[in-house]
């Protein structure tokens, strides 16, 4: 499994990488196996161990046939960050463009081990909470206790995929000019959708490490 990346969309910056995955945690992670492969839409958290890329890991419900394909092949977690059409109408010369999309995602694969031990399931299920529940006045994962709290751990399989390789691509409109570049983010900016003027930030922000 892999991603078409042009030398211009290529990523080297591993910051950048993790913020992908850090900000945009919901992923489409795929299992290939023998038969049709298996899909599921998740959170997953990204941890830095093991080296060299770490980790992720999140669970699936358990009436999902998906964790019992696991072994089956190896996994690919696509995280997709924010993206919007770009009008040919928006460089210096429309006539010589086309349409097209602006873009960041991240494909991480590896292989995904199932987490059995009921104690390390409530740690996933805690961290996954707490990631988006701890800014909360009353945060939900506090409450996390009793029959109630049995019955949602027995619900869920956890695992971890130990990442083998990452292929980032970011889109943004670098292999145009500089005046083209600035065109494309300030027509992106009065678009009027949040998705338009995020893919103009990351676009601002990618300049800058260029």
């Amino acid at each position: 499994m892999s991603v078409y990346i042009p030398a211009s969309f290529a990523v080297g910056d591993g910051a950048a990488v993790t913020r992908v995955i850090s900000e945009f945690p919901f992923a489409t992670l795929i299992t290939v196996t023998h038969e049709e492969p298996q899909v599921s839409h998740v959170p997953l958290l990204h941890r830095v161990d093991p080296l060299p890329h770490g980790s992720l890991i999140g669970h699936v419900a358990r009436a999902n046939p998906h964790w019992q394909r696991f072994a089956d092949g190896p996994s690919l977690a696509l995280f997709h960050g924010p993206h919007a059409y770009v009008s040919p109408s928006w460089y210096t010369e429309p006539a010589a463009m086309v349409p097209t999309w602006n873009y960041v995602v991240v494909h991480v694969r590896g292989r995904v081990e199932l987490i059995p031990d009921r104690d390390e399931t409530l740690a996933v299920l805690r961290q996954l909470t707490e990631r988006f529940e701890s800014s909360r006045a009353a945060p939900w994962h506090l409450q996390l206790e009793g029959p109630r709290l049995d019955a949602m751990v027995g619900a869920i399989v956890a695992f971890r995929m130990t990442i083998e390789r990452i292929d980032a691509k970011f889109k943004l409109s670098q292999n145009r000019s500089t005046e083209d570049q600035k065109r494309v983010v300030e027509a992106l900016r009065v678009e009027g959708y949040s998705e338009a003027e995020a893919t103009a930030d990351w676009m601002v922000s990618s300049a800058r490490r260029a």
